[in-house]
Formats: C-alpha cells, structure tokens, sequence
C-alpha cells in the first residue's frame, strides 16, 4: 500500500511538473511499478488459499467480487472523463476481480499442476502474441503486439501467473514451514518483535482497508498536487534543461552527429513551447494527433540542423 501510494504521489508529481523523472518508462520506475503490482497479485493467490482453508462462503465470495467489479468499473468511468486518450480499462482492480474468480478452479488442484500453470502465464505472451490480439476486445489478454495507450494496464498474462504463484506458495507453505531452517523461524520471530505495537496495528487497518484506500488516495493526492500547481507553479525552465539533456543523449546514441544534435533538440523545445505542446509534452498527456505533430516538429528541425554548419 505504501509503495503504491509512493508511485502515485511521483506520478502526479510528474504531471504538473514538478519532476521531469519519466514515471512511466524509466527503468528504475517499472520495475518499482511492477514490483508494486506484483505483491498485490500475489497477496490475491495468498488470501483466495486462506479465505477458503474452512470451507467457500458463496455469498461473502460473491459480496467482494461485486465490491471489487463496482470499483473497477467506477475506475474506468472516472479515468475515461479525466484521460479520454488514456483511460484505464484493465488495470489492477479489473485483474483482481477476473483472477478471483479464475483462481477458484486452481485451489484444489494438485500444487504442481499450479506451478505449471504459473510458469505457462508467464511465457505465454512470448509464445502466442499476435496482431489478432491487438483489438481492442481482446486487449485484456495480454497477447498484444502493440502496448495500449492507458495508465494503467495489467491484463490476464502474464500476471495471473503471480496470484497463482501465491496460491502454490499458501498451500505450500502449512508443508514446508515445519522444516523451515531454524533461523529462518528466529528471524520471523524477530521480525514480528521489531515492529512497535502501535505501527503493527496501523498496519493491520491498512491491509483491512485496502480497497478503500486505494480508490480515495489518488483523486486526495491528485487534487492535492492540483491546488499546489495552481499556488506554486512548476518550473517550466527545469524541465526544458532536462529535456534538451535527455534528447541530446538520446540523439547522439542513435550516431547522429554532436552538434547536428544540440541544434535538433534546442530548436525542439523552442518550436513545441510556440506550437503550445510543451505543456503536454512535459505531462506526457500529448493526444495522438498532437504527437505526431511533435515528432514532425523534432524530423523538420534534424532535418534543418543537418544542413547548418
């Protein structure tokens, strides 16, 4: 939970300006983002094993999954209002919800028949990717050739891979925790002893309250960051010294002469500021017409820095 928050508080951040990190596709960041994601996930195959340890309870099952849709519906409308061009409409919620009920048909199955299962989610993209799963009704799949325009997308594969790999490690777990090492044991009881009552019970509203927090923390963080872009705007001129920084790089890995690069990206950042792109190019919010538009400007300005001595 606190992770998630950490990415969303960074990413609205970034679109105001007041960060020129690239959130989104920097390395660093995804493997933050997924790595987020991922313990989510896992957490969902880890509590379908406990939930169900005494017996499947129809009507609590059917509550929470119809909780868990209402949101991630309420999520799609919401985003489709705000981000018309990147709407969220398979994020995380929406996987929860699917990979809930799927993962009902694997808690009773042998545990290396899930393993295996897991494994196949994982390769599956690398293995049966195709233009048919390209549209978009078929985008969930997670068979794509091409990455959907959306912020924030975690379709069936491979992730399903991750909550069935908490459900072999919840039914593993009762098998192999009695011949754990003994320090293994030491630590977790240590572990247990380091954290202050009080934290382990903010903690524990946390875990219980997840679903709450989730659909309020980013619209107080988001309007929090708003009413301070509208007090203390962002610095405009440091993103445009981290942008020229960052295409030059970028340019000059891809053998273009030094200088022809310096020219490119000073004449870039000058003609999206006057072409009034710069504040979407900043916020990663271009509409697809407006970047092609952009990438026009940065061919048309190579092209003229190509023939400048």
């Amino acid at each position: 939970m606190l992770a998630m928050i950490i990415y969303h508080f960074c990413w609205d951040l970034r679109y105001f300006g007041y960060i020129a990190s690239d959130v989104e596709d920097a390395f660093g960041w995804k493997v933050f983002a997924h790595s987020t994601a991922g313990a989510f996930l896992l957490i969902v195959g880890i509590s379908l094993v406990l939930s169900t340890r005494r017996g499947f309870n129809a009507g609590k099952f059917l509550r929470r999954l119809g909780v868990l849709i209402a949101a991630a519906l309420a999520i799609t409308l919401v985003t489709y209002f705000l981000f018309p061009d990147s709407y969220i409409f398979f994020g995380v919620l929406h996987h929860i919800a699917l990979a809930s009920v799927l993962g009902l048909l694997f808690l009773r199955l042998p545990i290396p028949v899930v393993i295996g299962g897991s494994i196949a989610c994982f390769f599956a993209p690398q293995l049966f990717a195709g233009p048919t799963f390209d549209s978009s009704w078929l985008l969930w799949l997670g068979l794509e050739t091409e990455f959907p325009r959306t912020n924030d997308f975690v379709p069936l594969l491979p992730w399903f891979g991750v909550v069935l790999a908490g459900i072999a490690a919840a039914r593993l777990w009762p098998i192999l925790a009695p011949h754990a090492p003994k320090f293994l044991r030491a630590v977790r009881k240590e572990s247990r002893r380091a954290i202050p009552s009080g934290a382990e019970s903010r903690l524990v509203w946390l875990g219980r309250h997840s679903l709450l927090i989730y659909l309020l923390h980013q619209p107080v963080l988001f309007g929090v960051v708003y009413l301070a872009s509208q007090i203390y705007p962002p610095d405009f001129l440091a993103f445009e010294a981290t942008y020229i920084e960052t295409c030059e790089s970028s340019c000059i890995e891809s053998e273009v002469e030094e200088s022809v690069c310096r020219r490119t990206c000073a004449c870039a950042a000058r003609r999206s500021q006057a072409e009034g792109l710069w504040s979407d190019l900043m916020r990663q919010t271009l509409t697809a017409p407006r970047e092609q538009r952009y990438f026009e400007i940065v061919d048309e300005c190579q092209a003229r820095a190509a023939t400048q001595k």
